[in-house]
């Protein structure tokens, strides 16, 4: 995330018709970077709380996209730890306190782990060289499961897969990309079906159409992902959760 800043003035000097970038913190860097050049943002949250935009009705400026965001994502994420793994009380969650977004994500998390009786440990993690201290720290606190929430320094993170299947946490990821590195599994947002958006977005703008007057969009499409398949075939179907069972059945 350090080198955003030189990337996106680089991206500018390139005097490029259309930039396409993933994730706020590259967003906040393009922004400071240009207000000429179309941006089109993807896997961004609240783009109007992170200052990207106005308004999703008249976002204006020079950006537009869309965004990760959808309802009920936490409430549903622990709903599925506590359905794999029935057992579970204590369920720490990676955040990042720099990201404005992981504050209403926690607090959501927060206030569904309240319903289903369980406790959640809030685990701050800005940089790569902190994981491991943070796994230290989740496992004298007796976690039994963890929540990864979207960002450059977690997501898609080998070391973190590792550590939460050599310590035999229940892990729930953001996106499926996490489950192809092996982990366990992950709900969110379909970053595929953004993707394919972003690029009509992209035609748009190069056929003339204004970013500021293109309203940004959360994803239609929400999705899950699990390795469980991958486990002998007795303890998958002890562990599948019933959503899968019946996709599967």
């Amino acid at each position: 995330m350090e080198r955003f800043p030189e990337l996106a003035a680089e991206v500018v000097r390139l005097k490029v018709d259309v930039i396409v970038a993933s994730g706020n913190p590259a967003i906040i860097a393009l922004k400071k970077a240009t207000q000429n050049i179309p941006v089109v943002m993807t896997v961004v949250a609240d783009p109007v709380g992170a200052g990207f935009i106005a308004s999703l009705a008249r976002p204006g400026g020079n950006i537009t996209g869309l965004t990760n965001i959808a309802e009920q994502l936490s409430g549903k994420r622990l709903e599925l730890l506590k359905e794999i793994n029935p057992k579970i009380a204590k369920v720490a969650v990676f955040r990042n306190p720099t990201i404005p977004t992981h504050t209403n994500l926690w607090k959501e998390t927060l206030d569904a782990s309240q319903a289903l009786a369980l406790t959640v440990l809030p685990v701050d993690i800005r940089a790569t060289d902190e994981i491991e201290r943070a796994f230290d720290a989740i496992m004298k606190e007796h976690v039994e499961a963890l929540i990864v929430l979207p960002q450059p320094v977690t997501t898609t993170n080998q070391q973190i897969v590792e550590l939460a299947a050599k310590n035999r946490l229940t892990a729930m990821y953001p996106f499926a990309d996490d489950v192809e590195l092996g982990g366990l599994m992950a709900y969110g947002s379909s970053r595929t079906d953004l993707w394919r958006r972003a690029a009509v977005n992209v035609d748009k703008i190069l056929k003339g159409a204004k970013p500021g007057d293109r309203c940004p969009s959360s994803s239609r499409k929400s999705s899950s992902s699990s390795s469980i398949s991958e486990l002998p075939n007795r303890l998958a179907s002890a562990f599948l959760p019933t959503c899968w069972r019946e996709r599967i059945g």
